[in-house]
């Protein structure tokens, strides 16, 4: 039973179970402060209500024998008259207090005690009256002495003795309920601290469960996040419980499956590029290449050239030798442009009276990566599609410049250029519209590679007049470090 509630309490929501934490002890302090105020408010009143029955006691005058006794006498012995003491208003005085007694009395002793006292000055009332009627009439001094002695003296001391009783015993009920009062404070003290130690075991309990529902699963995630980081992407979270928590374990574990696809996709394309630069390699030094330049070097050996052939040969090495950039993926432009010359010049010797190159790179933008060989293969089509196929002098210019933050790059050429339906099919290839792309594999290799090393915002243009030439625009980011 404990293992299921645990198990309900784990999947509540963090800031549900705070929320029911604090409304628990919320509950527990008013229980605690409502039975503390309930037990102070009965007896307060019960205190109260024998202190009122006390002061209505102590209102009756404690000379009140003594006074009602000498002024009976005094009308006696003729030395007041009847009308002027006025008996009657004590004894009715003396009956409204015994009212208020029996009705606010406490005890149900002192109630009987506030009824003898009505009885009492009800039998006073009739000795008074009899006195009064023997006033009137001479000859009963003698009788009315003997009423006050035998019957007034003895009911007012009654009376004077039940007031006492009664005030004795209200004191007396007094103590009984302070020291009640006293008993049931402590034991409300009692029931008090152990609510209190009660709702602080729970606290700690509820702490406990609260803070291990958040400190195991963060463990939990945070050596899965250290494996992640260790590049161990085999590992999942396997929490079930707390909600919060669970949502991110579930969000952690498409993360990595995500991570992983990532990867592996990186991976393949990665491969894809890798194998795109070796045949992009292999096509550039081409056996056909190597062997018109070789032909050009024992032609012009043949003629005695031999500068010519010094150029022609330094101008190989230096081609070979930037083609393969020390493994890199990204160089400089100044190495790019040391690469496409080397090319130009050995062509140059080729065809020398029909090419014209011009190479303008400001100083400036020297050290801006490019993916290598970049310009090669876009150069040999303006001079294989463009110049040759023109069959007349021709030019290729090519220029760089920046926009803004972007390295922008121009292969021209004023050759025999391409007919709209030739250009449409030349960018068809280049955004894969096209299935048969071997006429333009040196420009969809190149446009390829750009846009996976620095994504779809960058890559080839290209604007064509027919009998005209075209114009090849590369775009770039203007970046400065190997990673791009």
């Amino acid at each position: 039973m404990l293992q299921i509630c645990k198990k309900k309490f784990s999947n509540i929501k963090l800031n549900v179970k705070i929320s029911l934490y604090y409304s628990i002890i919320l509950l527990i302090f008013c229980f605690v402060f409502l039975m503390f105020f309930a037990t102070t408010v009965k007896y307060n009143r019960e205190y109260n209500e024998i202190v009122k029955s006390a002061t209505i006691a102590s209102s009756f005058s404690i000379d009140f024998k003594k006074d009602f006794d000498y002024k009976m006498y005094r009308i006696i012995i003729g030395s007041k008259e009847f009308y002027e003491e006025n008996p009657y208003k004590d004894i009715e005085e003396a009956r409204v207090i015994a009212e208020k007694l029996q009705s606010n009395s406490w005890s149900k002793g002192n109630v009987e005690r506030a009824e003898a006292i009505q009885k009492y000055l009800t039998n006073l009332k009739k000795h008074v009256q009899k006195i009064e009627n023997n006033i009137t009439e001479l000859g009963h001094y003698d009788e009315n002495i003997t009423i006050l002695y035998n019957d007034i003296h003895v009911v007012t001391s009654l009376i004077q003795d039940t007031i006492l009783e009664y005030t004795y015993y209200e004191t007396l009920e007094m103590e009984n309920v302070r020291a009640e009062m006293e008993v049931e404070m402590l034991k409300s003290m009692e029931i008090m601290i152990i609510m209190v130690i009660t709702m602080i075991m729970v606290g700690l309990f509820v702490s406990i469960l609260i803070s291990n529902s958040i400190s195991k699963p963060v463990k939990e995630l945070s050596y899965i996040t250290n494996q992640v980081a260790k590049g161990d992407l085999t590992v999942r979270s396997h929490i079930k419980n707390g909600a919060e928590v669970k949502m991110l374990s579930d969000s952690l574990n498409i993360m990595i499956e995500k991570l992983s696809d990532l990867i592996e996709t990186v991976k393949i394309e990665q491969s894809n590029l890798r194998e795109t630069e070796i045949k992009l390699l292999q096509e550039q030094i081409n056996p056909h290449f190597l062997y018109n330049t070789l032909d050009t070097i024992i032609w012009l050996a043949e003629s005695g050239k031999l500068e010519d052939v010094v150029e022609v040969v330094g101008s190989l090495s230096k081609y070979f030798r930037t083609s393969l950039s020390k493994g890199k993926d990204l160089v400089t432009l100044k190495d790019e442009e040391l690469h496409v010359c080397s090319y130009l010049q050995i062509q140059k010797v080729r065809y020398g009276d029909i090419l014209e190159y011009e190479i303008d790179f400001p100083k400036e933008l020297s050290l801006c990566r490019i993916p290598k060989i970049t310009l090669q293969p876009l150069v040999e089509n303006a001079l294989y599609h463009g110049i040759k196929n023109k069959r007349s002098k021709g030019k290729i210019s090519v220029l760089a410049r920046m926009d803004k933050e972007r390295l922008i790059i121009k292969v021209m050429d004023n050759g025999l250029g391409m007919t709209p339906e030739r250009l449409q099919q030349v960018i068809n290839s280049l955004q894969r519209k096209s299935e048969d792309n071997q006429d333009f594999y040196g420009l969809y290799n190149v446009n390829e590679r750009i846009r996976l090393i620095f994504g779809c915002n960058y890559g080839l243009t290209i604007e064509s007049t027919y009998e005209e030439g075209t114009k090849v625009t590369i775009a770039l980011p203007a970046t400065t470090t190997e990673d791009g």
